[in-house]
């Protein structure tokens, strides 16, 4: 037989499954308000003897010594004591609702269905739209003939329009700007990848002194303070060439792309060879001949002026370019085994063997027997 005395203790079984069972029920409530209350004396099958005033010390002092050390009785004191409310309080104690805190629901995973991931191409190249290499974007130009730009409209190819902002950029930037593409090319678009200043110079085969740190800090400025308008094809792309953060105390870059900026590679882009453009480090009219050369499959006899005013170079006299022309070729030829001369009427003859993209280019574009 129980030894359970059932009066009291089937009176402080209710009034405690009633505090848990409202803490397990209620619903979070998202702004602030007054407490609800509960009372014994509402509790469903109990009533009290409103004429005996008794306070909560004096109540539970009343209970025999056996009762005292109920489970039932000790949670009614550790209430109290939780919600600062004074034994000398009259009997029953009110208690507000409450419930037990639910843990954060772990953030739902959000999948993109509009993922934007740039072109594969292999690791000893680098993808660039062909509206980088077809124009004076990147001039063949000297870091000191850099001049500051508003709006101007830059010499480019036909079907191409390039509206620059900023300081002049030129085949180094270039350089950096490619290498950066290849670090973000893994990740989607829009997201982030990050590397160190030193482990982006030896990357660019660069040393990695004081001066090129701060050089490749200019130049990521430079890229990223330029506002470019590009149209190719129906496509337009306004922005700039990148964006970063940088963290000052480990000298991390975090760098971001633009996603829109795969429009430029959808209408046109060009894998680069790496490896000839580090042999034509310095050497900018060969480094852009080599970027113009590439991005088309079939090079066609192009006038001596033509390709002055697509370079953007700062020669004024047209004979003396003639022969940075001829230098830049001798370069270029030494690189890459690209043979050219100058024939009758100034023009610009080259030959060169496809690269195999560019031969199945050509195949495609044979008209069906």
């Amino acid at each position: 037989m129980s030894t359970e005395p059932k009066p009291i203790g089937g009176f402080f079984r209710p009034l405690l499954e009633r505090i848990e069972s409202q803490a397990a029920k209620t619903p979070p409530q998202a702004v602030p308000q007054e407490p609800k209350v509960f009372h014994p004396k509402r509790i469903e099958g109990h009533t009290l003897d409103a004429s005996k005033s008794q306070s909560i010390k004096e109540y539970i002092d009343s209970l025999p010594q056996k009762m005292k050390g109920m489970t039932s009785v000790k949670k009614t004191l550790e209430l109290c004591e939780k919600y600062g409310i004074s034994l000398d309080s009259p009997w029953p104690p009110v208690f507000p609702k409450t419930e037990e805190p639910k843990p954060p629901k772990a953030p739902e995973k959000v999948v993109s269905t509009n993922v934007v991931n740039l072109p594969i191409w292999p690791a000893t190249t680098r993808g660039t739209p062909n509206s980088f290499l077809r124009g004076a974007l990147f001039a063949a130009i000297q870091g000191k003939d850099k001049e500051y730009l508003d709006r101007q409209m830059l010499a480019c190819r036909e079907g191409i329009a390039i509206r620059f902002t900023g300081k002049q950029l030129n085949q180094s930037d270039l350089d950096v700007w490619e290498q950066a593409v290849e670090l973000a090319r893994p990740h989607q678009l829009g997201n982030v990848c990050h590397f160190t200043v030193h482990g982006f110079l030896k990357l660019l085969g660069q040393q990695t002194g004081k001066s090129q740190h701060e050089w490749l800090k200019g130049v990521l400025s430079h890229l990223g303070a330029t506002f470019v308008e590009i149209k190719d094809g129906h496509y337009t792309y306004g922005g700039g060439l990148l964006e970063f953060i940088h963290d000052d105390t480990t000298d991390v870059y975090a760098l971001r792309l633009n996603p829109t900026i795969i429009g430029l590679y959808q209408a046109g882009w060009t894998q680069i060879d790496w490896e000839v453009r580090q042999k034509l480090r310095k050497k900018p009219l060969a480094l852009w001949l080599h970027g113009y050369l590439s991005s088309d499959a079939t090079n066609y006899p192009t006038k001596v002026e033509t390709l002055h005013c697509l370079c953007g170079s700062k020669t004024k006299e047209l004979w003396k370019f003639r022969q940075n022309l001829k230098d830049a070729f001798a370069d270029l030829e030494e690189a890459t085994g690209i043979k050219s001369s100058i024939g009758d009427g100034d023009l610009v003859m080259v030959e060169r063997i496809p690269t195999p993209s560019q031969v199945r280019h050509l195949e495609n574009q044979k008209p069906d027997k």
